[in-house]
């Protein structure tokens, strides 16, 4: 799908490519990106799908071999010093002054980037961390640290604002902190693009997405009309023996998988079908559910088969923690 909208972000026939042992290994392939202006836009996809080279060829960090980039419909990198102003960025670990408050860090941050020094309690309201400005940046959490540095995005008042995988590390409250912080920016007209191979926590907050694989965009569109694609119903069938049942409704050409005492069953056009094929046979269904279909489950249904690609240089395990030094944008 391509958005009719006014868009933020437009990519045409993106690629890059890395050399490693001498080899060229591919990190984008072909990649054709829409995002909207306005609302949360999820950038989904597994660990090594080209997240990271994409969002730093729009920011200028890493050249593409070919393709084009618009940014608010100026083209990057040739005109991306006419639109940074309008960009706030984290794609790496950001840097502060540990025994300084997060008042002081961002004050200092703001005389260097000429950033009006009343915007500084502005944007600690922001993101909720007025009532402990005064404290030093040491003793934050990783989830404040991480608001603080979403904060530190805000003090140049960007109409778009880019967070490479915001949760890597957090707890479930700080998720759901970061979660709350970046609905409350679209809420206020940003548009927020936000990269994650974490599905389920990103359909909380996403308006729209797209689902990247082997550096290729497999879908896009509202998370709404995603889920809608899904082209099979998954039922949760409980019964007394699931080995004979399962091979009933194999026999049926229908899809079965174990879960536990349960069957997942994929394909059937209805849920009284099931229970009809199974009771001719004497089994009788004790327990039947629809599973609900989400934004994961249709990921793994989208890339089924293709697995994770070859991650790039620059591009963060995020699964093992390991983030590069470097500061907010």
């Amino acid at each position: 799908m391509t958005f009719t909208q006014e868009l933020a972000i437009s990519t045409r026939g993106l690629r890059k490519t890395y050399r490693r042992r001498g080899k060229r290994q591919v990190a984008v392939e072909g990649l054709d990106l829409d995002v909207p202006v306005g609302g949360v836009h999820g950038f989904l996809g597994p660990n090594g799908s080209g997240k990271t080279t994409t969002i730093r060829m729009l920011l200028g960090l890493v050249r593409a071999d070919s393709g084009t980039m618009r940014v608010f419909d100026q083209a990057v990198p040739e005109r991306l010093p006419e639109v940074v102003g309008r960009v706030g960025a984290i794609v790496e670990q950001p840097k502060f002054f540990p025994n300084f408050s997060g008042r002081r860090n961002l004050s200092l941050l703001a005389g260097g980037i000429g950033a009006d020094p009343k915007l500084v309690e502005v944007v600690l309201a922001d993101v909720g961390l007025a009532d402990r400005a005064r404290d030093r940046y040491r003793t934050y959490s990783l989830g404040m640290k991480q608001r603080l540095a979403i904060a530190a995005t805000l003090l140049k008042d960007p109409d778009l604002l880019i967070f490479d995988e915001p949760t890597n590390g957090l707890d479930p409250a700080g998720i759901r902190e970061i979660r709350e912080t970046m609905r409350g920016l679209a809420d206020r007209g940003k548009t927020v693009l936000v990269s994650s191979h974490i599905l389920a926590e990103v359909e909380q907050v996403a308006d729209t997405v797209s689902i990247v694989a082997r550096g290729r965009l497999v879908a896009q569109g509202t998370v709404a009309e995603l889920i809608g694609t899904r082209t099979t119903a998954t039922v949760k069938v409980g019964v007394e023996v699931p080995g004979t049942a399962g091979e009933l409704l194999r026999a049926q050409g229908w899809a079965v998988r174990r879960d536990g005492r349960y069957l997942l069953v994929d394909g059937a056009p209805t849920g009284a079908r099931i229970t009809e094929v199974l009771a001719r046979e004497g089994l009788y269904v004790d327990e039947l559910v629809p599973v609900r279909v989400d934004l994961e489950s249709v990921f793994l249904e989208l890339t089924a088969g293709q697995g994770p690609g070859t991650r790039a240089p620059d591009e963060p395990d995020h699964q093992h923690g390991r983030r590069a030094a470097g500061g907010a944008a």
